[in-house]
């Protein structure tokens, strides 16, 4: 997809990385830490992780396709190569985010408890420690790429 309407796509569409990346750290990241949001949010999380996903390399194809229309300057390619590394981030999100879903959904615990009765609660809390630690570190991570990518594409454009 290069144009829509005769526009290049690449900046229209990267609105919504720019929106749908923080938006779904941000709730993953209330989630983890405040337990009566994953009760409220649900699978609402990992199905923006997933919207985000698909997303993201929607944008990154609009991008190089402008790219080449404009011939490939160096500073182009700085912003290029950090919007490649954004799936990198979000794909690892959406899959933690389901995880954490699924292991906080009611209907899917219960499943898993009667097929493996030997999972105590100690080694439920420290899947959980893991999971919540490996989230933030990823959900951080990806807001300070939108950030980076973002400022490269504005000193691209601007500078």
């Amino acid at each position: 997809m290069d144009t829509l309407n005769g526009l290049p796509a690449h900046p229209l569409l990267v609105h919504i990385p720019v929106v749908f990346v923080p938006l779904t750290a941000l709730m993953a990241i209330v989630v983890v830490l405040w337990p009566a949001a994953q009760r409220r949010l649900g699978i609402l999380v990992p199905l923006f992780a997933l919207a985000t996903l698909i997303a993201i390399p929607i944008t990154t194809s609009a991008g190089e396709a402008l790219q080449q229309q404009l011939g490939n300057p160096p500073f182009i390619e700085h912003h290029a190569e950090l919007g490649e590394q954004m799936i990198y981030w979000s794909g690892p999100l959406f899959g933690l985010t389901v995880l954490w879903w699924a292991l906080h959904n009611e209907r899917i615990v219960a499943a898993v408890q009667t097929r493996v009765p030997s999972m105590t609660g100690l080694t439920r809390r420290v899947v959980d420690i893991v999971l919540a630690v490996a989230i933030l570190a990823v959900a951080i991570a990806s807001i300070v790429m939108v950030y980076r990518i973002g400022d490269s594409g504005a000193q691209a454009v601007w500078g």
